[in-house]
């Protein structure tokens, strides 16, 4: 497995973000429909993002030996009263999927998330058909909380997810 680090997204990265995004291989295994995203629409949500950084986290996954960007991990929506966040992943570099990748950048930002961030619980939806995330989730201890029936509309056919969630065992 490539060693590999967490760092805040840039706009450097957005020319690779934009590649990924326009992916339908990749979009397939998300939750999120697929739509063609222009480079202008894609530096406008860049910018949203730093102007959101209080309630977003989205962190760069990148590979130590070379600093390639191999996807994102996202913490959204933090409910700092509440202490909770939903929980996203993807990686973009198809050539890094099914190696550890995302298992060790789940742990990463799970522990930014639980230990700097304070917060309590994280949640995440996920396809109910992308059974390599579910596993590793539950490998990492996420608990299926339930089932969004018929959630999703993707390649002409409605999909469930599934909802998920981990608490930390401290606080």
């Amino acid at each position: 497995m490539k060693a590999i680090y967490l760092r805040e997204l840039s706009l450097t990265d957005v020319d690779t973000l934009n590649e990924w995004r326009n992916s339908r291989e990749t979009i397939d295994c998300l939750g999120a429909n697929f739509r063609y995203v222009d480079m202008a629409i894609d530096k406008k949500w860049f910018e949203n993002y730093q102007q959101n950084r209080m309630s977003n986290v989205r962190l760069a996954v990148c590979c130590k030996e070379t600093s390639q960007l191999l996807g994102a991990v996202y913490l959204l929506n933090i409910d700092w009263l509440n202490r909770n966040a939903e929980f996203a992943i993807w990686l973009g570099d198809e050539s890094s999927r099914g190696q550890g990748i995302g298992s060790h950048a789940t742990s990463l930002a799970l522990e930014h998330a639980f230990l700097d961030l304070n917060l309590h619980k994280i949640y995440l939806t996920v396809l109910e058909t992308n059974k390599p995330a579910i596993g590793l989730y539950k490998k990492i201890g996420f608990k299926e909380e339930g089932i969004l029936v018929d959630a999703v509309y993707k390649n002409g056919k409605y999909l469930n997810m599934i909802s998920m969630a981990i608490i930390t065992k401290g606080n």
